[in-house]
């Protein structure tokens, strides 16, 4: 698969600090397309490892109806903006990864996913999650993105 390059490479980073940015960021914009190639972004919580991300879900709905569809999406972390009015300009870093999705049907992995979840969003209550966990896991799902394509961007508007 052919990616575009930026048309600003003077505002290009480097592929480790996206990655970075895409750990350490609280969530991430992920964007699928449905069957009529009608776009939908929407605000999600993750996890990025090892060159995935780690999505959960309910076990229907928009996203899911829209991977099954076409599995090709992209997922957008914002690491800081910042309006500059009086420059009409903005400071930011962002990374944007492309990939495949798939939904993740193994219930260890989708234990292990979510315990990865709960660690970066709940580290105190590690223990109190898998009781919520083993009760809810029927009615979760996980997406799991393999990264094709990372780019990262920063501006000082």
């Amino acid at each position: 698969m052919e990616f575009r390059k930026m048309r600003r490479s003077d505002k290009e980073v480097p592929e480790n600090e996206a990655r970075e940015m895409l750990k350490k960021g609280s969530f991430g914009v992920l964007s699928t397309a449905d069957m009529n190639g009608m776009p939908y972004g929407v605000p999600v919580n993750y996890v990025y490892e090892d060159g995935r991300i780690l999505i959960h879900c309910a076990s229907s709905g928009h996203k899911l109806d829209n991977i099954f569809q076409n599995s090709h999406v992209s997922f957008c972390v914002v690491e800081y903006a910042k309006v500059i009015p009086e420059r009409f300009s903005t400071n930011f870093r962002s990374a944007i990864a492309f990939g495949k999705a798939s939904i993740v049907d193994n219930d260890e992995e989708k234990i292990e996913a979510l315990l990865k979840l709960v660690s970066k969003y709940s580290s105190d209550y590690v223990h109190e999650a898998i009781n919520e966990i083993n009760n809810s896991l029927e009615a979760t799902s996980i997406i799991r993105i393999d990264v094709l394509h990372l780019t990262g961007k920063s501006a000082n508007g």
